[in-house]
Order: C-alpha cells, then sequence, then structure tokens
C-alpha cells in the first residue's frame, strides 16, 4: 500500500492499534476457509444419516461456496459504504446463526438452507478483514500481517478435511456429522466477543452501492459456482451450459459497462495496475490447483485405496503441518528473494504432483509419499503467505476496497473451477484407478506450471513484489492514522 492513511471505509477510533485486531481477524478467515472443505469429509455420513440424495448431498457442499464466493465483491463496496467494523459484526452474527442451524438441521432441505446463510455471512466477514488489516496495521508491520493473512487462509483450507475427518472418526458425544459445524462456533463466538477491539470505520458519506453492478455479479458468480459444483454428479445436463452461458453474459455485461456507472463496484484504477491484475489472476489460477489437489488426494485415499476418513486425514497431515512452517519461513525468504519465492514454490507444487502420483498408486510407495507431501505443504506455506502481500504492497488506496472483494472472490472462483477440471480429469476413462490419479496429477502439475509463469508477472524492474523496505521495518516503528476527533492514539495494530 502507498501511504499510511486509512483507506476510503473511514477514520479509525482510540480502538485502532490494538494488538488483538489481527488474532480476532484470523480467527474469523480461520473458520470461514475452514467451512469450504470441513463439510467433504462428513458428507457420506450426513447422506447416511438423513437420507440425502447426491444432488441433495451436492448442494449441501455446494450451498456454502455459492452465497460465499457471490456476495465478495458486493460486501467490500458496502464495508466502504457502512463501515468494515459494522459489516465484520453482522456478517459475523449470520456465519453463527447458519452454523448453529446446520448442527442442528433435521433434514437435508434445512441443512442446504443453512449453509446457504453461513456462506452469506462469510461473504460479508471476508473483505472486511483485508480492509480492517490495512486500516488498523501500520505499513510497517502490514507485510508480515498479509502473510499470516494468506497463511491463515491456506492452512484453514487444509485443515478441513483433517479435522473434519477427525471429527467424524471420533463421533464425539454421538454427534456424529453435526459436530463439524458446531466446531467453527466457538471460533466464531470469540471473533464477536473480540470485534470491540476492531477499528470503528466510518462510511463514505454519500457513496452510493453500486444496484446494477451487485445484480450483475451475484447472478453471473451464481451462475458460474452453480453448474461447476453440481454439474459433474448431474452429468452435464443441458441446464448446467445454458446456466453457464447466463454467467458469461452477466459478466460479460458487468465488465464492459463498467467504466460508464458512478461508483462501480470495482475501482476502475485496478485495471489500470499489471501488478495487480497479475496478482487476481495469479491467486484464481493456483486455487484451481490446490483445493482440487487435496480434493483428489481425498477422493482417491478413500474410494480407490479404501482409507477410512480418519487414516485420510492422517496421511494428508505431513502437507498440512508443513504448510505452517512454510508460512512463518515466508517473511524470511521475501526479504532475500522477493518474488521468485512465489515461483518457486509453484515450481516446488508441481513436482510434488508429478513425484506423489506413482507413490500413491503402489502399496510399498505410501510411506515415501509423506515426505513428498512434507515438501509440497511447505510450498504452499510459502506460497500463501506471500503472494496477498505481493499483490497489495503496491496497490492504490482507491482501489484497496475493490482488491479486498477481488482477491477472495478470485480464490473461491479458481476452487470452483479447478475441483470441476480435476474431477473430470480423474473420472474420465482410464485403465484403472491408480492411471486416473497420474491423469489428475498432471493436470495439477500444468496447473501450477502456469501459476509460475504467472508469477514472473510480478516482478518489478526496480524491486522485488513486496518492497523489502518494508519487511526490514525495525519492529518498534509505527505510524499515526488520521483518527476521529478527540481519539486518543491506540497501541500499534498488531504485532508481527
Amino acid at each position: 500500500m502507498k501511504g499510511s492513511s486509512p483507506p476510503r471505509g473511514g477514520r479509525l477510533t482510540a480502538a485502532d492499534g490494538g494488538r488483538l485486531v489481527l488474532p480476532v481477524v484470523l480467527s474469523a478467515t480461520f473458520v470461514q476457509l475452514l467451512n469450504v472443505t470441513v463439510a467433504q469429509i462428513a458428507a457420506p455420513a450426513i447422506r447416511a444419516d438423513l437420507g440425502a440424495g447426491s444432488g441433495a448431498v451436492q448442494l449441501i457442499l455446494a450451498g456454502y461456496t455459492l452465497t460465499y464466493a457471490c456476495l465478495l465483491i458486493t460486501a467490500a463496496r458496502l464495508g466502504d459504504r457502512y463501515g468494515y467494523h459494522r459489516l465484520f459484526v453482522l456478517g459475523t452474527v449470520v456465519f453463527l446463526a447458519g452454523s448453529v442451524a446446520a448442527a442442528c438441521a433435521p433434514d437435508a432441505t434445512f441443512l442446504i438452507a443453512a449453509r446457504l446463510v453461513q456462506g452469506a455471512g462469510s461473504g460479508l466477514v471476508a473483505p472486511q478483514v483485508l480492509s480492517i488489516i490495512q486500516a488498523a496495521v501500520p505499513v510497517a508491520r502490514r507485510p508480515r500481517a498479509l502473510a499470516l493473512f494468506g497463511a491463515t487462509m491456506g492452512v484453514a483450507s487444509l485443515a478441513g478435511p483433517l479435522i473434519g475427518g477427525l471429527l467424524v472418526g471420533a463421533d464425539l458425544f454421538g454427534l456424529g456429522w453435526r459436530s463439524v459445524f458446531l466446531v467453527t462456533v466457538p471460533v466464531a463466538l470469540v471473533s464477536l466477543a473480540g470485534a470491540t477491539v476492531l477499528p470503528r470505520t466510518r462510511g463514505v458519506a454519500g457513496q452510493r452501492v453500486d444496484g446494477l453492478g451487485v445484480l450483475l455479479t451475484t447472478v453471473g458468480f451464481g451462475a458460474l459456482v452453480l453448474p461447476l459444483a453440481l454439474g459433474g454428479e448431474a452429468g452435464w445436463p443441458w441446464w448446467t451450459w445454458a446456466t453457464l452461458a447466463v454467467s458469461v453474459a452477466a459478466l460479460g455485461c458487468f465488465a464492459l459497462t463498467l467504466p460508464r456507472r458512478p461508483d462501480p463496484l470495482v475501482h476502475p484504477s485496478l485495471f489500470r495496475d499489471r501488478r495487480a491484475r497479475a496478482g487476481v489472476l495469479l491467486v484464481f489460477v493456483f486455487n484451481s490447483g490446490v483445493p482440487s489437489f487435496t480434493y483428489l488426494l481425498f477422493l482417491h485415499l478413500q474410494s480407490a485405496i479404501g482409507y477410512s476418513a480418519l487414516t485420510a486425514a492422517l496421511t494428508s497431515a505431513p502437507f498440512a503441518a508443513a504448510a505452517v512452517l512454510g508460512s512463518r519461513g515466508a517473511p524470511a525468504l521475501v526479504r532475500r528473494h522477493g518474488s521468485a519465492v512465489l515461483t518457486v514454490s509453484a515450481l516446488v507444487l508441481a513436482g510434488t504432483a508429478l513425484t506423489l502420483a506413482p507413490l500413491i498408486g503402489a502399496a510399498a510407495g505410501r510411506w515415501a509419499a509423506l515426505p513428498v507431501l512434507a515438501l509440497g505443504g511447505a510450498a504452499f506455506g510459502s506460497f500463501t503467505a506471500s503472494v496477498f502481500a505481493s499483490v497489495l504492497a503496491r496497490v492504490d488506496d482507491s482501489a484497496a476496497g475493490s482488491v479486498s472483494g477481488l482477491l477472495p472472490t478470485a480464490q473461491q472462483l479458481g476452487g470452483s473451477i479447478g475441483v470441476a477440471a480435476a474431477g473430470l480429469v480423474y473420472f474420465a476413462p482410464a485403465a484403472g484407478p491408480g492411471t486416473a490419479f497420474r491423469h489428475a496429477m498432471i493436470y495439477e502439475a500444468a496447473v501450477f506450471a502456469v501459476t509460475a509463469l504467472i508469477s514472473l508477472r510480478m516482478r518489478d524492474r526496480n524491486q522485488a513484489a513486496v518492497p523489502r523496505a518494508m519487511w526490514r521495518a525495525p519492529r518498534g516503528r509505527s505510524e499515526h492514522l488520521d483518527r476521529e476527533p478527540g481519539a486518543t492514539p491506540g497501541r500499534e495494530a498488531a504485532g508481527s
């Protein structure tokens, strides 16, 4: 970010600078991303307990992502208009209500509705997290805060299947699959209670929300996510292609009319920034590989090899554990090597996918697959902890709200498209499950190779993607942010 003034969302009160700001917003981020994948492991148990058909189960899994992705860009602008704190609290309450309802669902229809509510809450919260970090965290500490944000998103998406497998396998208090939705309730309550330390930003007076843009993006993203989530299971009937055509028309109309609308949802300066465009594309392509990688791994371990949910979760544990270590080491790597960390990490992930295929296919090689998964996890952690700081470091304040919505939107859409594409590859005619898995890993390797190529565009001719001076800033450095009249200076916003 340029300068240290808060984004357009408003001014800070005395609550800014509290060291609890970062834990509060990151805990909210963790449960949002956890819910994308945690229910996947519980799907067979849900189907058996509620008597749900395959289509209903797919809607239970996809409903969350559907409303989550549809609201992100709109919620970013609503945060600019009404204040980030207000939208954060509202979204957390909605998410909490959806989680409790999901855990208590008496039938599949009720559970689908609860998942839609959960996703809507997450969609309201997610853009506010980035905006609050940019408003509350001093420039000197912001790259580290963004690294923690990216690492939290990455680890949460990996932890979902692991936590889901452990909970379903343990069957705590006889709750069965319901525990995968209850587990997020305490964390959401902590986030809600901790919201008192977040900066009380004021909305921009007179700023309007682009109603046409809201309509077009909601229809466009909804019509994109729904057939991608349900098409493979349904055999790609005609309605999936018709819905995709509606998505293309709606999003195309949004893009073409964007420059001519007052107060557009996406700030025009974003499209003039080469590195910002490349950054959004980078997040999209990378996430078309990662969720599908873990999805295919769990699918193959359980359906083809016959592992239980718990055993499959434990087999993938080295990937998640190493991701934590990789994210912790990312700041030091970026200080020394700049955006080359993104390129190398993507290439290591490509190599991991290619190496993993023959190992998983043979019983003797599955122990050897564990260190390979650990290496890939470390690369994954390094990438996710670096990419958001790399993209946001040079974005103008005027476009901060737009990027706060676009980056998680790119992440969710990339994940949805990637899971659908990888599923098509895996389920294509093949000589056997081992061959199908190898084909799928070739797809993953190709995605990560393209990610590495795109990351080369993140380099600046004069310096690395993340200004290294920001990473080297003295630990005691702090900037005074604009405050409302009469506000007292607060402490630094977040620890490193």
